[in-house]
């Protein structure tokens, strides 16, 4: 193969990122998940104890830092950095000072932007090597996320970033159609679930990766969900529909500047041609870059090649083992801030040309 390292993610810790505005709850779903018989082997890592009520589970503080709660997880508290946090725990787990784990779970706070979090984990050698990412769910109010988008880029970001969007307080409006369709307008491949109380069964709420561990196979529909861009008639070989969000009455322009969408090749694509591309994209719209997964079918390269990133950061290309069905095209996903699907094919071709 040579310039590609070969995918080891069912040998990495799979993290799981809880994000989700400030009320939309992230708690009440953390602690009922961690109620689930398949959950007690997962370390927890939220901001301040203080902040999270975790149910008073914290029964015996190992050193100050680190909690087992009485399910048997592993909690603790961000210290210094996420990064150090990370290092700590797997160290602690390694000298036995704590009981193993196979999970992680990483509750943000309710304003914070996810970006950073998920760039740790595709690009950080000391992180990646270790871990690996696998689901960004973002809880969503029924009540207040109308307002909360409308004003809150944070929140529209949370959204756009998500594999999984959990509808929560849905029993206290009287319709969620309208936020269900305004969520998948921002991101028509995230997962919508609606959940009472934070009750939902951990198996449909983790595993968004592309590798299925437990299968030991490649997921790419699960990964790309291609037929929630796709339209049915679409031309292979063209991008696919764009589901912009339109200006509805009263939404702020936050959602039109959204914009995500499927780009799909027949032929194999030139790997230098893709790198200049997508290296020009990155260092004249990284901030806009929200999210960008893709499974690529490259000239003389037997295996398909995966790429992911956000904003600026990507993680390093990975080969598969192989093509897990007859598809061979090369399809890659966008959600973008301001940068229309027009404007990324009109690259690809000018930079195909050139190459």
């Amino acid at each position: 193969m040579g310039l590609f390292e070969s995918d080891k993610s069912a040998q990495r810790l799979p993290v799981s990122l809880i994000t989700g505005f400030l009320g939309s709850g992230k708690t009440t779903l953390l602690n009922r998940l961690l109620r689930h018989d398949g959950m007690k082997d997962s370390a927890v890592i939220i901001n301040e104890y203080g902040e999270v009520s975790l149910d008073h589970l914290l029964v015996e503080r190992v050193d100050g830092e680190v909690a087992v709660l009485a399910s048997g997880c592993i909690c603790c508290t961000i210290r210094s950095d996420l990064e150090q946090t990370l290092r700590d725990l797997l160290v602690k787990r390694d000298r036995g000072e704590i009981p193993p784990f196979r999970r992680i779970l990483v509750e943000t706070t309710g304003l914070a932007d996810p970006a950073p979090i998920v760039q740790l984990l595709l690009n950080n050698p000391l992180v990646s090597h270790f871990l690996r990412l696998d689901t960004v769910v973002t809880t969503v109010d029924a009540v207040n996320a109308p307002h909360q988008l409308d004003r809150q880029y944070e929140a529209v970001k949370q959204v756009a970033l998500a594999d999984r969007l959990l509808i929560t307080k849905s029993d206290l409006v009287e319709d969620i159609a309208a936020l269900e369709l305004r969520l998948r307008r921002l991101n028509p491949g995230a997962r919508i679930e609606s959940v009472s109380h934070g009750e939902i069964d951990p198996a449909q709420l983790f595993g968004a990766g592309l590798i299925d561990p437990e299968l030991k196979r490649i997921d790419v529909d699960r990964w790309l969900n291609e037929r929630a861009f796709a339209e049915p008639h679409a031309h292979a070989g063209h991008a696919h529909h764009d589901h912009h969000a339109h200006h509805d009455h009263g939404h702020h322009d936050h959602d039109a500047s959204i914009a995500s969408f499927m780009l799909a090749f027949d032929e194999p694509l030139d790997w230098m041609a893709v790198t200049h591309w997508l290296a020009h994209l990155r260092n004249a719209r990284g901030q806009d870059l929200l999210r960008v997964k893709g499974i690529l079918n490259l000239r003389d390269e037997p295996a398909p090649i995966v790429i992911h990133g956000v904003h600026h950061v990507f993680h390093p290309p990975v080969a598969l083992s192989g093509w897990p069905d007859s598809d061979r095209r090369s399809r890659i996903v966008f959600i973008t801030r301001g940068i229309a699907r027009a404007d990324v094919l009109e690259l690809w071709q000018a930079v195909r040309a050139a190459a």
